[in-house]
C-alpha cells in the first residue's frame, strides 16, 4: 500500500510540474517541463549522493577508523541482504543521520559526531536499521527526486508571479490572466510541498517498521528518536536546508516546526512514530518490557 501511495504521489508531482509548463507556455511549455523533469531525474539519479555528502562535509571512514560503527552496519546489511554501503561521519555536534545513494549497490550512510556521542550502541543500531531500510527500498532516490521537483515548481511559480506583476505572459491563449497567474504561483508550490511531504512521511513510517524488524527491537529506535527529538530542539545541523531535510532520521528543523508550520514537516511527529513502533513491539516480541511507555509519557508531558 505504501509503495502504491509513493508511486501515485510521484506521478502527481510530475504531472503538476508539466501542468505548470502548460499554463505558462502552452503545449511548448508542457514539453519543456517534461524534458526538464527528465533532466532533474537524471541528475538526481547519478549525482545527488555526491552533492549532499559534499554539502555536509561528510568524511568517509574505514573499518579501521570506526570499527564499532562499521560492525553495526555490517551486521545490519547482512540481515537486510544488501551490499555494504560506504560509511561517513559528519563533523557536527548536533545528533542526526541520513542515507543516500541511487540504489543499494551505490549507497552511503552518514552519521554526525553528535549522534555517536549521544546514543548507545543499541540506539545507533536502531537508527542505522532505519537508514538501511531506506536504502533497501530506494527511498532516498524517490525522496530526492520529489524534493528537487518540488523546489523547481516553487522556483517557476516565483517567476510566474513576477511575470504576472510586470506584464509577462499576456497571451490569453496561454492563460495569461495576471490574477490567475499570481493565484497559481501561490497555490502550486503549496500543492507540490504537500505532495512531497506525503511521500516523505509515508517512507519514514516504512523505514521505522523496517528498522524494528531488522533489529528485532523496536524499543531501540524508540529510545533513539526520543533523544534525537529532544536534542534537535536545541540546534540545527550546520548547513541544513529544506531541500535535504527529508533525508535525516529526524527533521533538523524540528525545533522551529511549531503549530501551523508542523503541517509542512517532512517527517511524522515523533509521538506518532513511536506509537506505531509500540504496535510493532507487541507483534515482534510481546514479552519485551515496556520501559519506552514511561519515557514517552515523561517526554511529551514535559
Amino acid at each position: 500500500m505504501e509503495v502504491f501511495k509513493t508511486v501515485f504521489f510521484m506521478i502527481a508531482l510530475t504531472l503538476l510540474f508539466v501542468c505548470i509548463g502548460g499554463i505558462y507556455g502552452g503545449s511548448g511549455g508542457m514539453l519543456i517541463a517534461l524534458i526538464f523533469t527528465g533532466i532533474i531525474n537524471f541528475i538526481s539519479y547519478f549525482y545527488s549522493d555526491k552533492m549532499v555528502l559534499d554539502h555536509y562535509k561528510a568524511v568517509e571512514v574505514s573499518e579501521k577508523e570506526a570499527p564499532g560503527l562499521y560492525a553495526i552496519v555490517k551486521r545490519l546489511t547482512k540481515k537486510a541482504g544488501i551490499p555494504m554501503p560506504k560509511v561517513y561521519i559528519i563533523p557536527d555536534k548536533i545528533p542526526n543521520a541520513f542515507a543516500t545513494g541511487r540504489n543499494p549497490s551505490h549507497a552511503a550512510v552518514a552519521v554526525t559526531e553528535g549522534i555517536l556521542d549521544l546514543l548507545n550502541e543499541e540506539e545507533i543500531e536502531g537508527v542505522l536499521g532505519h537508514e538501511l531500510s531506506h536504502v533497501k527500498h530506494y527511498d532516498i532516490l524517490t525522496g530526492t527526486i520529489a524534493a528537487t521537483i518540488a523546489g523547481a515548481i516553487a522556483w517557476i511559480a516565483n517567476i510566474m508571479q513576477w511575470g504576472a506583476m510586470f506584464g509577462g505572459g499576456r497571451d490569453d491563449e496561454r492563460g495569461g490572466n495576471p490574477f490567475l497567474m499570481i493565484a497559481l504561483a501561490i497555490i502550486l508550490p503549496i500543492a507540490a510541498t504537500v505532495i512531497q511531504m506525503a511521500i516523505s512521511r509515508s517512507r519514514e513510517y516504512e523505514a521505522d517498521a523496517g528498522a524494528a524488524k531488522l533489529t528485532g527491537h523496536p524499543e531501540w529506535l524508540e529510545s533513539a528518536l526520543l533523544k534525537l527529538e529532544n536534542y534537535n530542539r536545541q540546534g540545527i545541523v550546520r548547513g541544513a536546508t529544506e531541500t535535504t531535510s527529508h533525508m535525516f532520521i529526524v527533521n533538523p528543523f524540528s525545533g522551529k516546526n511549531i503549530s501551523f508550520a508542523s503541517l509542512f514537516s517532512t517527517h511524522p511527529s515523533t509521538e506518532d512514530r513511536i506509537a506505531r513502533l509500540e504496535e510493532l513491539k507487541r507483534e515482534i516480541n510481546p514479552q519485551i518490557e515496556d520501559e519506552a511507555d514511561r519515557n514517552l509519557e515523561d517526554f511529551f508531558n514535559s
